[in-house]
C-alpha cells in the first residue's frame, strides 16, 4: 500500500507541475494603437518609427503627458482635427535633426488647412478674458468646450506645458470661421519654462505660429510658405523669438493681407496689462517679391504691421521684399516707439516700395523716418534686394540658402541692445537669422523648403 500510495504521490506532483507549465504562458506583445482619436487622459507615448494616424481634436488633458519619440510621422485626415495641450497637460515631442517628427496631411495631394493643428494652452499670464474672469482668454478655431478645454490663461509665467524640438507641421490651419481660424502652431498662455525651438511649419492656411499671452520664449524657428502672418502675437505675449526665418509664396495670401509680423496689444488696442511685448531679435523675414520685375498676391501687405497699443521690438534682423517694409499703426503704438518701450534699432529693410509707413504723426509728434535713422541704431535701408548680398533667398528646395556673403550689409551692425541681455537673448555681431561663413547650418537637414 505505501508503494502505490508513493506512486499516485508522484503521478500527482508530475501532473500539477505539468498544470504549471501550461498555464503559464506568454502574453504577445500587441502592435501599438496607431490613432489619435480619443482624448488622453494618462500618459502616453507614441514610438519612433511608427506613423499614426490623427482622426479628431484629440485633447491631452488632466494632467496628462504625451510623449512623441523622434521619427515618429503623424497624419490628420482632412478635416477639423487637431491635437490640444490643456492647462497643466505636457506635450514631450523632442525629435532629432536626422529624425524630426512630422505632423501633416494624410491627403495624397495635400493642401493648406487640410487640418486644425497643434494648439498648446498654458497658466501664464494674459491681458484676455472670460465670462468676465480677467487673466483668462478662450483659443480661437471653436475648440473650446463646455469643461473650458480650449482655455488659456493664469498666475504663473513660469509654467512649463512640456517640450517640442525638431519637427515640422505641415498643410495645417483649419479655417474654422472667419477670424477665428485654427493656425500652423498656437500657444495660448505659455510660460517661459516651455521649450519651443527647431520648429518649422509649412503651408499653413492662417498664421504660422500665433502666441496669446504668455512668457514662452522660442527659437530657431521656420515658417514656410504660409497664407496669412508668419508671426503674430496678442494678449499681453512677452518672451522673445531669437534666430527665426519666414518665406512666403509669391502667388498666394490670405484676404485679410499677408504679412510676415502682425501685433497687437488686444482687439481693440485696449490699456489692458500685461502690454503685448516681445522682443523679436534675428529675424529673416523674405517677402514674396523678389525684385521689380516679380508678380505677387495683391493681397500681401508689410513685413511688420505693429498696431492696437502693441510695444512689440525688433532688432537685427533682416526684413525684405513687402510692398512696405514697418507700418507703426496707431498713436499708442507710436508712443511706444517714441518711449523706447518699442524698440527697432539694427534692422535692414530691402526691396519695398514703401520701406516704412505710419498712421500715427498727429498728436504724436513723430517723424518716423527720421527716428528711424536715428545714430547709433544701425538701421539701414536698402532700395533692391540684390544689395542685401544674402546667398539664395528666393531658392526653391535645397537651393534656398539666406546665408549673408563676406560682404553683404548683414554681417555687421548689429546692436547691443539691454533688451537682448536683459531677456536672456544671444548677443551677435550679425544682422539676421543665420550667420555669415557657411558653417551656422541650424536650419538645414531636419527642414524641407518646397
Amino acid at each position: 500500500m505505501k508503494r502505490i500510495a508513493f506512486a499516485l504521490s508522484i503521478v500527482s506532483i508530475l501532473a500539477a507541475t505539468s498544470c504549471k507549465k501550461e498555464d503559464k504562458k506568454v502574453t504577445p506583445v500587441l502592435p501599438d494603437d496607431l490613432t489619435l482619436n480619443e482624448d488622453v487622459t494618462t500618459d502616453r507615448t507614441l514610438k519612433a518609427g511608427q506613423t499614426y494616424s490623427l482622426e479628431k481634436i484629440v485633447y491631452v488633458k488632466d494632467g496628462a503627458t504625451l510623449t512623441i519619440e523622434p521619427g515618429v510621422t503623424i497624419k490628420a485626415l482632412k478635416g477639423k482635427h487637431a491635437l490640444v495641450i490643456t492647462r497643466g497637460a505636457k506635450i514631450n515631442a523632442v525629435g532629432t535633426a536626422d529624425k524630426p517628427i512630422v505632423f501633416t496631411s494624410s491627403e495624397s495631394t495635400p493642401a493648406a488647412g487640410d487640418w486644425g493643428g497643434i494648439i498648446i494652452l498654458g497658466k501664464a499670464t494674459t491681458n484676455a478674458s472670460f465670462n468676465g474672469q480677467p487673466g483668462v482668454g478662450e483659443i480661437e478655431g471653436g475648440i473650446n468646450t463646455s469643461d473650458g478645454l480650449g482655455l488659456y490663461g493664469g498666475t504663473d509665467d513660469n509654467d512649463n506645458s512640456g517640450s517640442i524640438r525638431y519637427m515640422r507641421i505641415e498643410y495645417a490651419g483649419y479655417p474654422f470661421q472667419p477670424g477665428s481660424e485654427l493656425n500652423s502652431l498656437t500657444l495660448g498662455g505659455v510660460g517661459r519654462n516651455t521649450d519651443i525651438s527647431y520648429v518649422q511649419t509649412s503651408h499653413g492656411f492662417d498664421d504660422a505660429f500665433e502666441l496669446f499671452g504668455g512668457t514662452v520664449k522660442l527659437h530657431h524657428i521656420i515658417a514656410y510658405k504660409t497664407l496669412d502672418d508668419d508671426f503674430d502675437t496678442d494678449n499681453g505675449y512677452r518672451g522673445t523669438v531669437q534666430f527665426a526665418i519666414s518665406i512666403k509664396d509669391k502667388t498666394k495670401a490670405d484676404v485679410s493681407g499677408g504679412n510676415g509680423m502682425e501685433s497687437d496689444n488686444d482687439a481693440s488696442g485696449t490699456e489692458n496689462m500685461p502690454f503685448t511685448a516681445p522682443i523679436f531679435a534675428n529675424i529673416t523675414i523674405v517677402g514674396p517679391k523678389k525684385d521689380a520685375s516679380t508678380t505677387i498676391d495683391a493681397n500681401f501687405k508689410r513685413a511688420a504691421h505693429l498696431r492696437r497699443n502693441t510695444r512689440t521690438s525688433a532688432i537685427n534682423s533682416i526684413f525684405m521684399g513687402f510692398p512696405t517694409g514697418i507700418y507703426l499703426d496707431g498713436s499708442k503704438s507710436a508712443n511706444a516707439f517714441i518711449s523706447g518701450e518699442m524698440e527697432l534699432r539694427g534692422l535692414i529693410i530691402s526691396g519695398m516700395n514703401k520701406p516704412l509707413d505710419t498712421n500715427a504723426t498727429s498728436g504724436t509728434g513723430l517723424n518716423f523716418t527720421t527716428s528711424f535713422a536715428t545714430s547709433g541704431w544701425n538701421n539701414t535701408i536698402l532700395t533692391d534686394n540684390s544689395l542685401l548680398g544674402l546667398a539664395n533667398p528666393y531658392g526653391d528646395g535645397a537651393a534656398f540658402d539666406p546665408t549673408p556673403s563676406a560682404s553683404s550689409v548683414a554681417v555687421t551692425g548689429a546692436v547691443n541692445s539691454t533688451k537682448l541681455s536683459a531677456n536672456g537673448l544671444q548677443q551677435v555681431t550679425y544682422r539676421g537669422a543665420v550667420a555669415p561663413g557657411g558653417n551656422d547650418n541650424w536650419w538645414k537637414q531636419w527642414t524641407k523648403f518646397d
